[in-house]
């Protein structure tokens, strides 16, 4: 999908035909919204992302023309979680899952959880 030009996240996601991919990023709207509580929900880079309030984003996902991808751009949290992210499909800040039923909810889950309990650097 190229760069989103919603205005918020419900725009967003109205945008994803595919209804797999719909659904799976639905379902990690709803954890970034539970996990994420004390943050802002925002539309940056044309995607939805996760920010402390009056922060930098830290958190986002996207629906890309070959994978849903999962943005985390708390280096710390990545290093923390260096052996759980070793055989994943990872660029230097985010998780590519090209098949939707590959996803990892309970690791997703597990990221957000860490990202919340502490504020650290954003890449």
């Amino acid at each position: 999908m190229p760069r989103s030009t919603a205005e918020d996240v419900d725009g967003y996601l109205a945008e994803v035909a595919d209804q797999d991919r719909l659904t799976a990023l639905i379902r990690i709207r709803e954890l970034c919204r539970t996990e994420l509580a004390e943050y802002e929900e925002v539309m940056a880079w044309g995607m939805p992302s996760y920010r402390r309030k009056g922060g930098e984003a830290e958190i986002a996902f996207a629906n890309q023309k070959q994978y849903v991808s999962f943005y985390l751009m708390r280096p710390d949290i990545r290093e923390g979680f260096e052996e759980r992210l070793a055989d994943q499909d990872m660029g230097k800040g985010c998780l590519r899952f090209r098949r939707t039923e590959a996803i990892d909810y309970g690791l997703v889950r597990d990221l957000l959880r860490a990202a919340a309990t502490t504020p650290g650097e954003v890449c």
